[in-house]
């Protein structure tokens, strides 16, 4: 199983202070990976620093806003000069706005978008850039969505972003195979995290999600942090251009036959 070990490894992890993204960075350090955390809040950095000590792992984290996408080239520099280069970059910050679609203004818009896809463009074309230069191959892995297969109501700038991941990681896959560089995305369901309490605290959207999803269960960041492990690894060195979901099968089914 030494394919499925990142030791000697770097791992760079946008949003990596808590929810999905610190799940995922967790199973990365577990599995023998150092890591650089990206997040805006300074104190959630921290305590996700402290926790992650206990792997034995190198951790070094980074207060940066990815909406300053003008900025984030500058940032991959500065993590390489101070840390070195990542061998690995997990795309998982990102954001919404929601609301009816004739309602929402063109801020909302370019917020989500720039957020969700432009930050995460911006930042896979400096790691590649960087692994070109180097020749040395890569694994980038970008957060999908349910939503880059189907839609709720309300989420029209979400939907359009992650729609938009989907095939932003399957042209990058195409464009830096020739590189070394595996890029493919993780597609979560319904994540129990701090972000989505006031969903799963909702008894009756709980009761929805538990009917819908044939494992009759939320899914965990540390569901999401296996897979992100297998993309990161060895392992998956012929895949590339895949969305992997993680949604205990949700999007397999229409439904059990009754409510």
């Amino acid at each position: 199983m030494q394919k499925f070990r990142l030791d000697n490894k770097l791992a760079l992890v946008t949003g990596g202070s808590k929810g999905i993204g610190l799940g995922i960075a967790t199973a990365l350090a577990e599995a023998g990976s150092d890591l650089v955390l990206v997040a805006r809040d300074p104190d959630t950095l921290t305590q996700a620093g402290a926790m992650l000590a206990s792997t034995g792992k190198r951790i070094q984290t980074y207060s940066f806003d990815m909406r300053d996408t003008d900025k984030i080239g500058e940032l991959f520099s500065r993590i390489v000069s101070e840390i070195g280069a990542p061998d690995i970059l997990v795309n998982n910050a990102g954001g919404t706005r929601r609301g009816p679609a004739e309602t929402l203004t063109a801020d909302d818009w370019s917020f989500v978008i720039n957020l969700n896809m432009t930050a995460a463009f911006c930042l896979c074309q400096a790691f590649a850039k960087e692994r070109i230069k180097s020749r040395k191959k890569g694994k980038i892995i970008n957060i999908a969505s349910l939503m880059s297969e189907t839609v709720r109501e309300d989420n029209a700038p979400y939907a359009a972003s992650k729609g938009g991941i989907r095939q932003l990681t399957k042209a990058l896959a195409v464009d830096w195979a020739k590189y070394g560089i595996n890029v493919n995305a993780i597609g979560p369901g319904f994540i129990q995290t701090d972000l989505t309490r006031a969903l799963w605290e909702d008894a009756s959207f709980d009761k929805w999600v538990k009917w819908k999803t044939p494992w009759a269960r939320w899914g965990t960041p540390e569901d999401l942090g296996y897979a992100a492990v297998y993309l990161a690894s060895g392992a998956s060195d012929f895949v590339t251009g895949q969305v992997l979901y993680v949604d205990g099968g949700l999007l397999s089914t229409f439904g059990p036959s009754s409510w």
